[in-house]
């Protein structure tokens, strides 16, 4: 975390919040992207599917990739220097969008369809546990846990 600003996360009750206030701040900077347009619906209990308009773009030109709970979706057009236009008011062009994954949310498959980019997300529910912890006494050096040998486990 950064020291120098506050946030919600600061408290003392949130413990190994710090990954979550990262993801805030990606969304933040990727929140004002306009191009190109999307829909985001829900087709199904678990099912989302993100669509864009990517009229114009060719399947080689477009990649879909997700990392570290980020869809990101990239494309890039390039311009044919033998073309002459007249006028032209369909600008070859690059965009970016990201859009940041929950946990548990799954990229399925992505298929292009009339210009338009459909990405199919499934959300898997989580293994609901719950687990007893022993509670031990300290050892013979003052330490209660030996957070060394507990790594190793």
């Amino acid at each position: 975390m950064n020291s120098n600003r506050l946030t919600l996360f600061d408290s003392p009750l949130f413990l190994g919040f710090d990954q979550f206030e990262k993801t805030i701040d990606r969304m933040r900077k990727t929140g004002a992207e306009g191009y190109p347009p999307y829909n985001i619906e829900r087709i199904g209990e678990n099912v989302l599917r993100i669509t864009l308009a990517v009229a114009g773009f060719s399947m080689d030109e477009l990649d879909v990739e997700a990392e570290h709970n980020q869809l990101t979706i990239r494309g890039k057009q390039v311009d044919e220097p033998e073309r002459v236009y007249l006028h032209r008011g369909i600008a070859a062009r690059q965009f970016q969008r990201s859009f940041v994954l929950a946990d548990g949310v799954e990229v399925k498959g992505a298929a292009l369809d009339n210009g338009l980019l459909h990405i199919d997300l499934v959300q898997i529910e989580p293994e609901r546990t719950a687990r007893k912890i022993e509670i031990k006494g300290t050892s013979a050096n003052g330490k209660a846990i030996d957070v060394n040998s507990e790594r190793e486990k």
